[in-house]
């Protein structure tokens, strides 16, 4: 084997010099290798570049969790790799494929570097041309998947919107409610204090008002009266106090019913405070009952949001190093959370493994899989169905899969899903990028594995991660 003969009939090199040829080799190193040795692996920043002098190489990727075999380098001068000789190192500049030996053989590989180098001072044109068009080539599939980014953000932004509404909504009218509440307590007070009733009789009033107390007291619901129950005692406390010329009796009755005072409740508080401090009496009762149930109303409402805050933190990680030790269920909780709104009408029934160990990963990367597998299977059931998600560990790996019981991936569909731009969604519903980010971030990014089985009625996507990276 004589490399600058290789070189000297090899596609790659056949223009150059002698001299330049020469250089080239001492600029790298010869390197043999035997049946079944890798020499470079799939998603690995290609630094250099391996130009085959002899022997046999076998081209393999993951490619719907099978490895595939993409091509053979048989031919002496076939190369691979060195694509950072033309731009920085990114997720653009990785190898596409990893190379298996199947016969002995040699190889000549040149670091980046120095193959950049000596381009630049052979011909500086070539060198700014190779490295024009790889950057435009960048660019666009950049400008693709940060599209493809912006469109599953306004997808989150507006589910969070439609989720943080509610609540925040009902934080609005129970504040707005508590102020009439609190107008309502404080009249009531200087009522009482005008009809001169005495210590001893308020603090009788507040004693049955405390008896009224979910705290004390079951209320209606939860002594397993219905609404129909409610409503014939509201009907009783509204004539009792009409009759006794209560203001606005059918506004203090609902509150009363539902605290679960009785007609015996009533005639206790007029015997304790008398006629002519009644109507006060009830109306101080009332407002502070209502005070306390929209203090609870908006307790849950604010715990509500704080929740939604909470669960777009850990979506996106904001406050976070970029590679950390994660509960992998946590990340698919909130992605869940992001997506309620996609969700309505969806069952979820979820598997996960208690003892599941926690994974080092990029979290926010991986919290975009979940984002991209859950919605897909969104679509695939068309608002309905059952989506089941399952966790479990295997080996030194963590699996998770998620099944939708939708119209499933047609079998000669299947084997393209993890190309960059192929979708089956109508035009403007998809770019088709949301499988192939997810692959790159499972098998680029973190050594994993993602796969597809489809069948009529039950499609599940299955990823695995390495505990550590």
């Amino acid at each position: 084997m004589n490399a600058a003969e290789v070189l000297r009939d090899a596609f790659l090199t056949s223009e150059l010099t002698d001299e330049q040829r020469a250089e080239l080799i001492a600029a790298g190193e010869q390197r043999a290798f035997d049946v079944d040795d890798e020499l470079f692996h799939e998603g690995r920043t290609a630094d250099r570049l391996w130009i085959l002098l002899d022997g046999r190489l076998e081209l393999t990727r993951h490619i719907a969790g099978r490895i595939v075999v993409v091509a053979e380098m048989s031919a002496p001068g076939q190369w691979g790799g060195g694509l950072t000789a033309w731009g920085e190192t990114d997720d653009h500049s990785v190898y596409r494929a990893s190379a298996r030996a199947l016969e002995p053989g040699h190889c000549l590989v040149v670091p980046s570097d120095r193959l950049s180098e000596l381009v630049g001072r052979w011909s500086p044109f070539a060198k700014h041309m190779i490295t024009g068009v790889y950057q435009t080539i960048r660019a666009i599939d950049t400008m693709a998947r940060e599209r493809e980014s912006l469109v599953a953000l306004g997808t989150l932004a507006a589910g969070l919107a439609h989720e943080i509404n509610n609540p925040a909504a009902a934080s609005l009218r129970s504040i707005e409610d508590l102020r009439g509440a609190g107008g309502q307590m404080l009249s009531s007070l200087v009522a009482l204090a005008e009809q001169g009733i005495l210590a001893d009789q308020f603090l009788a009033v507040d004693r049955l008002r405390l008896a009224l107390e979910p705290s004390e007291t079951p209320t209606a619901a939860a002594s397993g009266a219905g609404a129909l129950a409610i409503a014939d005692r509201e009907e009783t406390l509204g004539a009792w106090m009409e009759v006794r010329e209560v203001s606005s009796p059918w506004r203090i009755a609902p509150v009363l019913a539902d605290a679960g005072a009785d007609e015996a409740w009533l005639e206790e508080v007029e015997a304790t405070v008398g006629p002519t401090a009644l109507d006060a009496a009830l109306r101080w009762v009332s407002s502070t009952l209502g005070a306390s149930s929209l203090m609870d109303e908006l307790s849950d409402a604010t715990t509500r949001i704080a929740h939604l805050v909470e669960d777009v933190k850990t979506y996106s990680q904001l406050d976070r190093a970029e590679v950390r030790t994660i509960d992998i269920t946590t990340g698919i909780e909130s992605t869940i959370s992001m997506l309620g709104p996609k969700l309505e009408g969806i069952a979820i029934e979820r598997d996960y493994d208690p003892a599941l160990p926690q994974v080092e990963v990029f979290a926010a990367e991986l919290n975009q899989v979940w984002t991209n597998l859950i919605e897909n299977a969104a679509d695939a059931m068309c608002g309905s169905g059952t989506l089941r998600l399952s966790t479990r560990r295997d080996g030194d790996d963590v699996v998770v899969q998620v099944t939708d019981d939708g119209c499933g991936i047609p079998a000669d569909v299947a084997p393209r899903v993890f190309e960059p731009f192929f979708t089956t969604k109508d035009v403007g519903k998809g770019t088709g990028l949301g499988l192939d980010i997810s692959r790159r971030v499972v098998a680029d990014r973190h050594g994993g594995e993602i796969s597809v089985d489809s069948v009529p009625g039950a499609t599940t996507v299955s990823v695995r991660l390495p505990l550590r990276r």
